[in-house]
């Protein structure tokens, strides 16, 4: 396998999908994974901390993405309030390149690693689904955990979210341009995972040839 840098940047709103897909994708090639709304995830955590949001970021460290609450509704939230913030994002964008250009491939998802951190990945997907089904997985996995928020509560949720990540004035969430766009409302993780691979491995031979 060659050690030779190559870049999968993965888009998309919440419970799509995006974060299986990307898993498989690093798992099937063997490059490294990084889910970049763990970074906005942790500073949103410190934030309800009490932290200043621009200096969690600028001294954010490693073990901050350990936290256990970072997969909470309550964090979610948090992490789409800090992410408008232009500063926090400044400070969050050489780790995240970084990243992307190591040696034998990386995947990062996230909601602008096409459009602005890393625009010249070779691969580029946009996954996405209509917001009722993403809240009914929301919503089945909070239950699963004992959360008592209704399927009309969770969706509630989902649609402030997707207002507030393709609304805001940084980085807002969209398709770049020529990225694959796949919608999963009607496929099965199977389904998807092979239409993003496949994706990959055309997008691959291009960058061979």
């Amino acid at each position: 396998m060659s050690s030779a840098p190559f870049t999968v940047a993965i888009d998309g709103p919440a419970a799509a999908g995006k974060g299986t897909i990307s898993r498989a994708i690093a798992a099937h090639f063997g490059f490294a994974h990084l889910d970049t709304g763990l970074l906005y995830r942790a500073v949103g955590a410190l934030a309800l901390d009490g932290a200043d949001p621009i200096e969690a970021a600028r001294a954010l460290l490693p073990e901050a993405l350990e936290d256990g609450r970072l997969r909470t509704a309550e964090v979610a939230q948090a992490a789409s309030r800090v992410a408008v913030i232009p500063e926090v994002r400044a400070a969050l964008l050489d780790f995240q390149r970084d990243f992307a250009r190591r040696p034998g491939g990386a995947v990062l998802d996230g909601r602008d690693i096409c459009t602005v951190i890393y625009p010249d990945a070779e691969a580029q997907l946009f996954v996405t689904a209509s917001a009722e089904v993403r809240a009914q997985r929301r919503w089945k996995e909070l239950s699963g955990k004992g959360d008592d928020r209704t399927l009309e509560q969770v969706l509630e949720d989902v649609r402030i979210r997707d207002a507030r990540d393709s609304e805001r004035d940084a980085a807002p969430m969209k398709p770049a341009v020529g990225a694959r766009v796949i919608d999963t409302s009607d496929m099965s993780i199977e389904e998807a995972v092979a239409a993003a691979i496949s994706h990959v491995e055309m997008c691959r031979g291009a960058t061979a040839t």
